[in-house]
């Protein structure tokens, strides 16, 4: 195989973002809501507020130092740089494994809609969707970034269009409190709310492929505007409309909520939701590959620091997406795998914030490190108590 010793600088301010939203917008909103009502009712609206001001501050961290670091290997220099190489490492495999689940998680997710029309062979339609976007992926990142512009507009659009249609049929004593809210629940419905907003970082991971890299700070601070507003108008507009005991007791409280203003809802939405994964895996597998083959480059690990005729890591995408691939024959459970993703995520979450502490000396930007650093530091602590 042909070999050249750089990436191609193919992907604008559009790309990007669509690579963040896609990876942050995938299952997690089609199902937690149901989840967090029932948790704590209407007051689930204050945890997804609280966590969308977590992890804005982990993305305004990771945005503030990410033009310090513009080879493709950015969280590893990041690192590197503040904790030395023997943190680096470990850091850099456990975000490699957060990856990797989540590229299986995502899949498990498209395996139970596609359960919904009833068809059989899940497992292999799962597997061969990671093949498929893996061939995509080894083409070009061009092919990779237009695929994900087009996939992540298709699931956007229709989510506001819900969201909207949805808002007629809000009435306020849905949103009014039926129970006093407690401290375990909340704490409980914030850990479970921290799923959905997993993946925003995956825009700050192709810099040596970005057309400029001062983009990535831009590319951020858009896909976290977009997510906010997506994710509080839609659990407004649900609890608003049905009420939380209805999302509650729906395992497809979207679909539930849209059948409203359309007698059939269930397969449309299905289709959205399918459509959104597709998303979420193909920006979870450009992701995946870079860190991988950075991480190989830097160790000498031969083949998968090799880049392919066409500037992919075509060892690094075949070899992430097998092991990808593999874990879904030990554990087809999306609940399972989405735990050990978010855990191996939060973490490298809580190193970006300490490292724009310590890199960044304004105060307001200190402030927000801070604030970052310590709710992902409780999240983490609250994950293993509850």
């Amino acid at each position: 195989m042909a070999e050249i010793t750089s990436y191609r600088r193919s992907l604008g301010l559009v790309e990007l973002v669509s690579l963040g939203v896609g990876g942050t917008i995938g299952s997690g909103i089609f199902v937690v809501p149901g989840i967090a009502a029932r948790l704590t009712g209407v007051w689930s609206l204050c945890a997804w507020l609280i966590v969308a001001v977590s992890a804005s501050c982990v993305l305004f961290s990771l945005a503030s130092v990410s033009t310090r670091f513009t080879d493709s290997g950015g969280f590893y220099s990041l690192f590197e740089s503040v904790f030395g190489r023997k943190a680096a490492a470990p850091l850099i495999i456990l975000y490699l494994v957060s990856s990797i689940f989540g590229i299986s998680t995502i899949a498990a997710g498209i395996g139970q809609y596609i359960g919904y029309f009833g068809l059989a062979q899940v497992l292999l339609i799962e597997i061969g969707i990671i093949a498929g976007f893996c061939c995509i992926n080894i083409i070009g990142i061009s092919l990779a970034g237009k695929t994900e512009t087009i996939l992540t507009l298709i699931k956007i659009v229709p989510l506001i269009l819900i969201a909207l249609l949805l808002l007629p049929f809000v009435r306020l004593e849905n949103l009014a409190p039926a129970a006093p809210l407690t401290t375990a629940g909340l704490l409980a419905t914030v850990i479970i709310v921290y799923w959905p907003f997993t993946g925003f970082e995956i825009s700050a991971i192709p810099v040596e492929e970005t057309t400029d890299p001062r983009l990535i700070k831009k590319a951020l601070t858009c896909v976290m505007v977009i997510v906010v507003s997506v994710y509080l108008l839609l659990n407004v507009a649900l609890i608003g409309s049905v009420g939380t005991g209805v999302l509650a007791a729906s395992p497809a409280p979207v679909a539930t909520a849209a059948a409203l203003f359309m007698a059939d809802a269930g397969p449309v939405v299905a289709c959205i939701g399918i459509v959104a994964m597709l998303s979420a895996i193909n920006a979870y597998i450009v992701g995946t590959s870079r860190i991988l083959q950075n991480l190989s480059a830097r160790f000498g690990i031969p083949r998968l620091r090799d880049l392919g005729a066409r500037g992919t890591p075509v060892y690094a995408l075949v070899a992430g997406c097998g092991v990808a691939a593999a874990l879904l024959l030990f554990s087809n459970h999306f609940d399972q795998l989405a735990s050990i993703s978010v855990i191996t995520t939060l973490i490298p979450y809580l190193f970006f914030c300490i490292a724009s502490w310590i890199l960044i000396t304004e105060t307001r930007m200190r402030l927000v490190s801070a604030a970052g650093a310590l709710s992902t530091f409780a999240i983490l602590i609250l994950y293993f108590l509850i």
